[in-house]
């Protein structure tokens, strides 16, 4: 058995897919990444929302629903990339050519 990450793999599929914990390690990197951007994301749109609500007021619950969509948005959209550069990698390393 193959220990990746918090799971286990069995040998054969370990020896199958020798770039297996590679792209482990990428996809850990893209859902860290989207974490963060959730996190900047939601704080900066909070932060220009409070900005604007001088001229604009609305209450505090809209303010925190937006900056959350807003968030999820980017971190949606940030992962989503990360995923995709991680799914070509791993087509790299398995085939040795990059996906079309």
């Amino acid at each position: 058995m193959v220990t990746l990450g918090l799971r286990r793999v069995e040998d054969e599929v370990a020896a199958k897919h020798p770039a297996l914990q590679q792209y482990a390690a990428c996809q850990s990197y893209a859902f860290l990444k989207g974490i963060g951007t959730f996190l900047a994301g939601s704080g900066a749109a909070f932060a220009v929302q409070k900005l604007v609500n001088r001229k604009v007021p609305y209450s505090l619950q809209w303010s925190l629903l937006l900056a959350g969509a807003a968030g999820s948005l980017a971190s949606y959209m940030v992962t989503r990339a990360e995923t995709q550069k991680c799914s070509d990698f791993w087509m790299y390393l398995e085939t040795g050519k990059f996906p079309q």
